[in-house]
């Protein structure tokens, strides 16, 4: 189906653009007042929070640990300290809850260079791409570790793009913009989301912790969704949204439950149908089957385009 508009443009003209808008001004005040907390000591003197987002302690009370840095850690025979086993735990506990890769979306620094970076590859019309498998992400998660493992040191994290970045905004960037800008090439030129969709091991890391996360965004009105693909164009990890939007007719209840949905909201920003929205993980029965036996009414889609097989 041949796009006339940008996605989101409808949503924009019949709420406004703030409201078409409000989750991802949301995460990006997220991002940045983290970034802020972080940065407030080494620049102002005022020390909300000392570290950074591997470890650090929040008014010299509060201990958070990067559980997939503890685990690196661990992997390399090093001997943790308590207080970074507790961070850990805390840090653990709370995207085991929320999902994990609400971290992608919501907390890391580099998601600002990628989601840019796919911002310009829109506007600037660039359509070709490498195939690189989302299966690879995981393979790289496997490396950091055995690399853990074999060297006893914390290799990856010499070379981590988020340690990088938020450490050159610290001390100065040096090679470190060297790094950023080869994430935000590849994410431009050479694959859509090719950085945080396919290779980041961090990404990968905190999807395991997402398989059972009790927020969710759910596609409760599906059946009001008139194909325009909008939520599928501007979704990060495209295949998450296919069986809870389409998948009624398999008995697939409206819930994204993929564990790799970065519950960034932008499903929720651009659909003009009001289709998203966020919610728990619960109550995912599938209460508008299209199989044989249904009602007639349920059966029937509210509209049908050319794009729909696109979601199929």
């Amino acid at each position: 189906m041949k796009r006339r508009q940008r996605p989101g443009a409808q949503a924009v003209a019949e709420r406004g653009w703030l409201s078409a808008h409000k989750w991802l001004l949301a995460r990006r005040f997220s991002q940045l007042a983290i970034l802020a907390l972080f940065l407030a000591g080494p620049w102002f003197g005022i020390w909300i929070v000392k570290g950074n987002l591997v470890s650090s302690v929040t008014l010299d009370v509060l201990p958070l640990t990067d559980p997939y840095v503890l685990l690196q850690s661990l992997l390399a025979r090093h001997a943790p300290e308590a207080a970074a086993v507790t961070g850990a735990l805390i840090v653990l506990a709370f995207y085991l809850l929320v999902s994990g890769r609400t971290y992608c979306a919501w907390v890391c620094p580099v998601n600002i260079v990628t989601d840019s970076a796919h911002w310009l590859r829109e506007r600037l019309n660039i359509t070709g791409a490498s195939r690189l498998s989302r299966n690879t992400r995981y393979w790289l998660l496997g490396a950091t570790l055995l690399l853990a493992l074999i060297t006893g040191t914390l290799a990856w994290e010499l070379v981590n793009p988020v340690t990088m970045l938020q450490r050159g905004l610290i001390f100065g960037m040096g090679l470190g913009w060297t790094l950023v800008l080869a994430v935000f090439l590849l994410d431009l030129l050479v694959a859509r989301r090719a950085w945080c969709g396919h290779l980041c091991p961090v990404g990968a890391f905190y999807s395991l912790l997402g398989t059972h996360g009790l927020v969710r965004v759910r596609a409760d009105n599906r059946r009001q969704c008139d194909d325009c693909m909008d939520c599928f164009m501007v979704c990060p990890e495209q295949q998450v949204i296919r069986p809870a939007l389409k998948g009624a007719d398999k008995g697939i209840g409206p819930v994204i439950t993929s564990p790799n949905c970065t519950n960034c909201g932008r499903c929720i920003d651009v659909c003009a149908k009001q289709v998203f929205t966020f919610g728990g993980r619960f109550n995912n029965r599938c209460t508008d089957s299209t199989q044989p036996g249904a009602p007639a009414d349920a059966r029937a889609p509210a509209n049908h385009s050319p794009g729909m097989e696109v979601l199929r």
